[in-house]
């Protein structure tokens, strides 16, 4: 998984089984590489909008192909288990472009053939565009591989992913996908990345534990102004990205924090706050109606921010707030085994998307299937529709 902070890629080896409803996941070992400077850059470059040729994009799908590949091979080595005994990889690669609504794409780059031949792994890849193309938004796809991981008999629920996009998944108590929906809240935890790097001129890349908007005061009015952005109201099935919330929009959270006179660590502050008042607001406008929310448990790259959660907890009177490592799957780990889990899904013809979250006008077996040295390709009958 390369998420939307471009920060780098996270893998997961997991063993995955069948059970009544859904697929059952064990977590074997987790590997974060670290995209170095450069190649972040250039990500981030190109999902803002800069200008970019046919030989870059190409370039960089071969380059962050070769980067999943090798943490394929790295996660392995370091867990002991040979490439060998792998059945299947499951590969998002990195969003560059995301815009379902308007335009109807979406673009994730980093060529899974890199990783079948190096690695000699079928590999699952291309998630999203089956979901656009039965009318959905292609995201959130995490919903049934947090269903699967999460859900409680009896208590609702809220998965919360922050990383670069803030998105959530409500499990109402039960089992299976009956009543689960999920969107994208909005930021997660790219507005205060990118307010950093500009503040700092490159030097650093992120609030570390959030200590500069611990230190900051938070503009309450200033908060409830960005909450007026139209996404925040706009009613489910809805995804975000850079597109709305990029350079464009950071640019006027600096002219904001000029004209209200804001120090830099205040700026910070009321930005993380804001992460947190989307979430909150979200859930007081989409959850609430749907059934009770007794626990949200965090997980991506924010749920290492305290001040960020604090914030959260704060904003959730009477809610258990943690993080899913006390649901015994590390918060880090928890979207990189979610693809673990659709590319499992996949490969055994089960749907991988939830149309109560997407919008698609049905379940569909997600993804694109490179075949490697394991392939066993098995003849398919035709069904009567």
């Amino acid at each position: 998984m390369s998420g939307t902070s471009a920060d780098g890629l996270d893998a997961a080896l997991v063993r995955v089984g069948r059970r009544a409803v859904g697929l059952a996941v064990k977590l074997e070992a987790f590997r974060h590489v670290a995209y170095p400077p450069a190649v972040r850059r250039r990500l981030l470059a190109a999902a803002d909008g800069a200008p970019i040729g046919a030989a870059e994009l190409a370039a960089l799908g071969r380059d962050i192909g070769e980067r999943q590949a090798a943490a394929v091979t790295g996660l392995c080595r370091q867990a002991r288990t040979p490439l060998a005994s792998i059945d299947l990889v499951g590969c998002h690669g990195h969003t560059l472009h995301h815009d379902p609504e308007r335009g109807r794409v979406t673009l994730q780059v980093g060529e899974p053939a890199l990783v079948a031949v190096r690695t000699g792994i079928t590999t699952v890849a291309d998630f999203r565009p089956a979901d656009v193309a039965a009318g959905g938004e292609g995201a959130p796809l995490v919903p049934a591989a947090h269903a699967w991981m999460f859900r409680h008999p009896r208590l609702g629920r809220a998965i919360q992913n922050l990383g670069g996009i803030g998105n959530v998944t409500y499990l109402p108590p039960g089992s299976g996908l009956d009543g689960v929906i999920a969107f994208d809240t909005g930021p997660g935890n790219m507005l205060v990345d990118a307010l950093v790097r500009r503040l700092t001129r490159g030097r650093q890349w992120f609030d570390v534990d959030g200590r500069r908007a611990a230190r900051g005061r938070i503009d309450d009015a200033l908060v409830r102004e960005w909450l007026r952005h139209p996404y925040f109201r706009r009613r489910p099935p809805k995804s975000t990205g850079r597109e709305l919330f990029g350079s464009t929009y950071v640019d006027a959270m600096l002219a904001d924090g000029r004209r209200r006179r804001l120090t830099e660590d205040d700026l910070l502050a009321t930005a993380t706050a804001l992460t947190a008042a989307t979430c909150a607001d979200a859930y007081r406008r989409f959850l609430a109606p749907r059934g009770p929310l007794a626990e949200v448990w965090v997980c991506g790259g924010g749920s290492g921010n305290p001040t960020l959660l604090a914030m959260l907890r704060q904003r959730l009177p009477g809610i258990t707030v943690g993080t899913s490592d006390a649901l015994g799957m590390p918060s880090r780990a928890v979207e990189a085994v979610a693809f673990a889990l659709l590319a499992a899904a996949t490969a055994l013809g089960l749907p991988g998307n939830v149309p109560a979250a997407t919008g698609s006008t049905r379940p569909l077996v997600l993804g694109k299937i490179v075949p490697g040295e394991n392939y066993d390709c098995v003849r398919l009958r035709p069904r009567p529709r």
